[in-house]
């Protein structure tokens, strides 16, 4: 059985989020971050880096949220949250399931350290591309892939949701607004919400 390991009010919520949507049977381990579970030699057998989300499936393990998307929405095609390798949807796929973690993410960590990095050496972008590139593409259709839900807009979804609603460090935006209303409606982000708040 798939064991996910946890800690409430974490990064943790995209994995749940994600196992929720799959409607596989999973174990929750909660790993207390608070009390430093996640430093136990047992854990860090599971992610290396002492951070939550972890994932133990058979013999596979691995951390990292996004990481936990692609493998679980790869692992178990039947859950229909991946484009299969050969779709053309594919790369577009590929490109925003690590969008949160590659760009939103260093995005928001300037926009809370009030950091000011020079466009000629910012790799991943700026805080004001990142989220006009997004805006223009939550403007184009429901979900990022068009009419299909995928693992990418897990990981978008609760991105977005961290960073305009929970922490408000974004200016809402109509496109943004209406995408986090759309993945909260969903049954599985409201399941996730409760068992990630502890």
């Amino acid at each position: 059985m798939i064991q996910l390991y946890w800690s409430p009010r974490s990064r943790s919520f995209s994995a749940i989020w994600l196992l929720e949507e799959a409607g596989l049977p999973y174990e929750r381990v909660l790993t207390d971050i608070t009390t430093g579970a996640q430093k136990a030699p047992e854990y860090l057998a599971v992610n290396p880096m002492g951070k939550v989300p972890g994932l133990k499936d058979g013999d596979a393990a691995l951390g990292e949220a996004a990481a936990i998307c692609a493998y679980i929405a790869d692992r178990y095609p039947e859950t229909n949250l991946a484009p299969a390798a050969t779709d053309p949807l594919r790369a577009r796929y590929l490109q925003w399931l690590f969008f949160s973690p590659s760009c939103i993410e260093p995005a928001l960590i300037q926009l809370f350290t009030k950091l000011e990095v020079p466009a000629s050496t910012a790799a991943w972008g700026s805080a004001a591309q990142t989220f006009d590139v997004l805006d223009a593409a939550l403007q184009e259709s429901p979900w990022i892939l068009g009419e299909k839900f995928s693992a990418a807009d897990i990981m978008l979804g609760s991105g977005l949701n961290f960073a305009v609603r929970l922490f408000k460090m974004v200016p809402p935006r109509p496109s943004f607004d209406a995408y986090i209303d759309r993945c909260a409606a969903r049954a599985a982000f409201q399941r996730a919400e409760k068992i990630a708040a502890g």
